[in-house]
C-alpha cells in the first residue's frame, strides 16, 4: 500500500442554522432579502441558502489545520450572528427548532427547492432540519466508497456527540435526535446500502438518473457519501452542534477516523449480510439515547456503552491525532462525554424551567434562549 502519512487530510465544515425571532423566540418565517444580500457582501459564497426562507448554511473554506478552522467558523457565526440582529433576528444551532411551526415555512425561491418542494410534497415541507456536514479530503488512488463501507460502523458515535433536536412542534418528543427520524422520511438517506466500490455506486447513480428519479449524485442524501463534486468523503449524518467547539471536536474526531482506516486497512474491513442492519440499529440507539447509547456489537460480541466505543476509538486515533496537530480539538470530547451535547442541555432546562411551574412555552422560549447565546462564539 502507499505511504500517505504526508498526505495533509484537508477538510472543510457545512454548518446550517435557523433564524429566530428574539421576542417570541419562534423561528422566522419571512426573512427580508437584504440579510442574505448583507451576508454575501461580507463573505461572499461563504453563506448560501438553504430549502427555507428560516435557515442559511455557512460553508467554511478549506482547512489544512484545526486552528485555522476554529478562527474562520468564529469568525463567520458572530458575523452572521451580527448581521441577524441588524435585521432584527437571532441566528441558532441546533438540529430542530424546539418552537416551530413547520406548515407556515416558506421555500427559498431558487430552481433546485423549488423542484424538491414540488417532488416531495409534504416530506420537504416538514424538512425544518439543520445538520453539520464534514468533508475530508481522501488521498489519490482512494476509493472513497470502499473507504466509506468501512467508515459506516463509528457513524452512530458522530450522530451521539451531535444531537441537537429533541424538540419538535413545541413537544418534547423523548429522541435527543429527532432530526434523523424525521429525515428518514426522505428517499435516499440513513445508512448507505454496501457498494463494492466507486464503479457500483455511480452505477447505481447512473439507473436512478436514467429512470428519472434523481439528477445527479447530489440527489442521495445518505449519513455519508463521496461528494460529487469534492475529492471528499462526506460525513452528514451529524445535527447541527449548537457549540463551535462541538462543531470542531467532531470534525477532529472524523478526520482523524478517516487518517486511521487508510493508515490501518484492516480497520472496519469485514461485512456481513447482517451489518448495515447492526449499524442502523447502533443509529437508532444514537437518535433515542445518544450519549447513553448501548451499542451492538458487529461481530456478535457483548453490546458496548457508546462512551467506552468512543474511548477506545480516541486510542484507536491518537497518532492520526498528533500527525494532524489536533489534540486540542478532541480535548473537548471527554468533556461532551461528562456534561452531554446540545440536546441533555436543552432537555434538562426545559424540565427545570417545567418543574418550576413555567408554561410548556415559557420552558421552550427559555431553552431558545440558551440556544441563541450558545450559538454565538464567546469573545
Amino acid at each position: 500500500m502507499s505511504d500517505h502519512s504526508q498526505f495533509s487530510y484537508t477538510f472543510g465544515i457545512e454548518e446550517e442554522f435557523f433564524l429566530t425571532h428574539p421576542r417570541s423566540r419562534s423561528l422566522a418565517v419571512e426573512v427580508p432579502r437584504s440579510f442574505l444580500r448583507a451576508c454575501r457582501r461580507r463573505f461572499g459564497n461563504a453563506i448560501a441558502p438553504e430549502l427555507l426562507w428560516s435557515q442559511v448554511e455557512v460553508v467554511s473554506p478549506i482547512f489544512a489545520e484545526h486552528a485555522q478552522a476554529q478562527q474562520e467558523l468564529i469568525r463567520l457565526r458572530r458575523g452572521v450572528a451580527e448581521i441577524a440582529i441588524d435585521k432584527d433576528l437571532r441566528l441558532l444551532a441546533a438540529g430542530t427548532h424546539p418552537i416551530c411551526a413547520w406548515g407556515e415555512q416558506i421555500e427559498t425561491p431558487k430552481q433546485r427547492y423549488r423542484d424538491l418542494m414540488g417532488d416531495f410534497q409534504i416530506v420537504a415541507r416538514r424538512n425544518v432540519l439543520c445538520g453539520l456536514h464534514i468533508h475530508v479530503a481522501v488521498p489519490p488512488g482512494t476509493d472513497r466508497v470502499a473507504l466509506m463501507n468501512r467508515a459506516m460502523p463509528w457513524l452512530p458515535v458522530f450522530l451521539a456527540l451531535s444531537t441537537s433536536s429533541p424538540f419538535w412542534n413545541r413537544a418534547d418528543t423523548g429522541l435527543l435526535s429527532y432530526r434523523q427520524a424525521a429525515y428518514d422520511e426522505w428517499p435516499r438517506t440513513g445508512i448507505p446500502d454496501y457498494f463494492h466500490d466507486e464503479g457500483e455506486y455511480r452505477e447505481l447513480v447512473r439507473l436512478l438518473a436514467a429512470g428519472g428519479a434523481v439528477k445527479d449524485a447530489s440527489f442521495l442524501w445518505w449519513a455519508i457519501r463521496p461528494a460529487s463534486r469534492y475529492p471528499t468523503l462526506e460525513l452528514r449524518i451529524c445535527d447541527s452542534c449548537t457549540r463551535v467547539e462541538d462543531t470542531l471536536a467532531v470534525a477532529a474526531l472524523y478526520r482523524c477516523l478517516i487518517r486511521m482506516l487508510v493508515r490501518r486497512p484492516e480497520q472496519g474491513a469485514q461485512w456481513t449480510p447482517f451489518t448495515r442492519r447492526l449499524i442502523d440499529e447502533n443509529r437508532w440507539q444514537a437518535k433515542r439515547h445518544g450519549l447513553d447509547a448501548m451499542f451492538l456489537s458487529l461481530d456478535g460480541s457483548p453490546p458496548r456503552t457508546c462512551k467506552a466505543v468512543i474511548d477506545a476509538l480516541l486510542e484507536q486515533v491518537a497518532e492520526d491525532a498528533a500527525a494532524l496537530r489536533c489534540e486540542s480539538a478532541l480535548a473537548r470530547i471527554p468533556k461532551l462525554l461528562t456534561e452531554g451535547t446540545s440536546a441533555h442541555r436543552q432537555v434538562k432546562l426545559y424540565r427545570a424551567y417545567r418543574a418550576r411551574g413555567e408554561t410548556p412555552t415559557k420552558a421552550m422560549q427559555s431553552v431558545v434562549d440558551w440556544l441563541i447565546a450558545a450559538t454565538l462564539p464567546a469573545a
